[in-house]
């Protein structure tokens, strides 16, 4: 069917949506708007649906939405065919509310019990959700950190971690199966919830989960002790509420939210890339901060699974990085439980690939295991589940990934802001009584374990080309290994996608025991690294760089001599 013939379909048939009639009829007549719109689907890959808003099969709406939980429905149905149910739940995000309860309605039509949070609620509280209710899968609607034009659809399993890649490839076929209009299977949401259908969750869920959360804690009373003073702002998103409430919990009673970003609206209007990573999101409470001078600053992501950390560093403040909050908040976990003779036995921390090496050598000192995984948290997730399943979940102490998503605690399977929020300000509480801030902290850490610089550089690959570039690219690499990148020794070689390690110093190999991924990892003999890989979401590829050294200039100059060289390598 050609682009034009699905228009026209559309024109006749998605009529539920005003917003969609009106974007409609105003491309009518142009060519290559109905080719962007409707020449392919919105793809589902394995972290489900994400894209921009709009009229178009290639667009979020609510016939993507329906099309993609029919699918969803089926494949629960094939595992599940009697007493199914999902979790539902949606942040802040345009249309996020409508998109969630048309996600209820469908899942209703086929006989599954749909739970929805009647309010906006982190991702963590989603997956919560799903293990409490012993559902079989879950939704989640949100576009994360993208801007204000985006939505997205994450779908989880029954263990609460997003659908492996296995499961989502299921999940995949049973969507193309569907006709968008015909063969959607659903129930008027009204009807779902009087018929008793469509559950909304109670405030007992949110409750038990401040109480799992809560119980992370390692120095109770010590926020209330220190007098600690935050400013926060969750980005006009879902951390609002649960935040705010686990901070009071704790004894954080100096808590100042930043006005402009503090009540949800979908259009960011002060952050229109609404990502904790970016020092820009952090400018309306930099204004509060110069006058409130509070020991620091937070702020989450839309759904409130990532956050990031500001504090005063002299004349400034200090951003820092994922991987700088990981190492801070390992060190002090480690430390803290051993002094108090609640580490256990064996401890185990896990990080993806690209994540951090500092995390090995403070790690190393406490007699902790580092587990490596594949990027993205449900890889997390998935190793904690294993870890209960043999008996072993309380030699999990952390998991974190370098863009700012971190968690202890298994009761949920995905990172938690709530949780790192909390963390965050019982570790700065603790070094406070001691006359430190956070920027202290990160020095003494790299005094003791060396200075590490670590960088992300993104390489686009645009337009049609693009994925056959990438592609070349990392072809390229494989059949021609550096033995030296940037003047340095290449000590081994990781290929994810072939699942094997090669030891360039004497020939040996050794198995990979994780999924296949196309990656490729460069160890230098003192440790550095370099990491390549295609974007899973955008059309670049990605390139992290890991240096460390005596003094801050040497880890830098480092880094910096790695990107050149590996830039060379790609041909860019």
């Amino acid at each position: 069917m050609t682009a034009k013939e699905r228009y026209q379909i559309w024109c006749e048939k998605a009529t539920e949506d005003e917003d969609l009639v009106a974007e409609l009829k105003k491309i009518a007549g142009s060519e290559s708007e109905i080719k962007e719109r409707f020449s392919t689907d919105l793809a589902f890959g394995t972290g489900g649906l994400r894209g921009v808003i709009g009229a178009g099969t290639s667009l979020m709406n609510i016939y993507t939405v329906r099309r993609a939980t029919q699918g969803l429905a089926d494949y629960i149905l094939q595992h599940r065919p009697q007493g199914a149910s999902v979790a539902i739940a949606y942040d802040s995000r345009i249309k996020s509310e409508l998109f969630s309860r048309e996600a209820a309605a469908v899942m209703a039509g086929n006989g599954i019990h749909a739970y929805l949070y009647p309010e906006l609620m982190p991702t963590p509280m989603l997956s919560f959700a799903v293990r409490a209710l012993g559902a079989q899968g879950g939704i989640n609607v949100t576009a994360s950190h993208n801007p204000s034009k985006y939505n997205g659809y994450k779908v989880y399993g029954a263990d609460g971690c997003q659908l492996t890649d296995a499961a989502a490839g299921a999940v995949f076929r049973c969507i193309e199966t569907v006709d968008l209009f015909s063969g959607v299977k659903r129930m008027d949401y009204e009807q779902g919830i009087r018929e008793k259908h469509i559950s909304l969750i109670g405030d007992e869920m949110q409750q038990n989960y401040l109480d799992a959360v809560q119980k992370q804690a390692i120095h109770i009373g010590i926020c209330a002790k220190a007098g600690l003073k935050v400013i926060y702002t969750p980005l006009n998103g879902a951390g609002n509420k649960p935040v705010r409430a686990i901070l009071k919990r704790i004894g954080v009673e100096h808590v100042s939210v930043v006005p402009e970003q503090e009540h949800p609206d979908g259009n960011f209007p002060t952050c229109p890339y609404p990502n904790p990573e970016i020092r820009q999101v952090f400018e309306c409470g930099l204004k509060m901060a110069w006058e409130d001078e509070p020991d620091l600053l937070l702020a989450t992501d839309p759904d409130s699974d990532r956050v990031g950390i500001a504090v005063r560093d002299g004349n400034d403040y200090r951003l820092f990085t994922g991987n700088e909050g990981g190492a801070m908040l390992l060190n002090y976990i480690l430390s803290q439980r051993k002094a108090l003779g609640t580490l256990p036995a064996n401890p185990i921390t896990v990080k993806t690939i690209v994540t951090t090496p500092i995390i090995y050598a403070i790690a190393e000192k406490y007699g902790c295991e580092v587990v490596d995984v594949l990027t993205g948290f449900k890889y997390i997730g998935e190793k904690i589940g294993e870890l209960e399943k043999a008996g072993q979940e309380s030699r999990y102490v952390l998991g974190f990934e370098e863009s700012y998503g971190y968690l202890a605690g298994s009761y949920v399977r995905d990172k938690d802001a709530v949780f790192a929020a909390m963390m965050i300000c019982e570790m700065a509480a603790f070094y406070k009584l001691q006359g430190k801030n956070l920027v202290d902290v990160i020095h003494d850490i790299y005094a003791e374990f060396g200075y590490y610089i670590n960088s992300v550089s993104n390489f686009e690959c645009s337009g049609l080309a693009g994925m056959q570039k990438m592609q070349e690219i990392m072809d390229l690499l494989r059949a021609n290994a550096p033995r030296e990148i940037g003047g340095m020794r290449v000590k081994s070689v990781a290929d994810y996608f072939r699942s094997e390690k090669l030891t360039l110093i004497d020939g040996s190999r050794e198995a990979i025991h994780l999924p296949k991924s196309n990656v490729l990892s460069y160890v230098m003999a003192d440790g550095a690294n370099v990491i390549v890989r295609p974007s899973g979401t955008e059309p670049k590829i990605k390139v992290y760089v890991a240096a460390s050294g005596k003094t801050k200039d040497a880890a830098e100059t480092l880094s910096k001599s790695l990107l050149a060289a590996i830039t060379r390598l790609m041909g860019f």
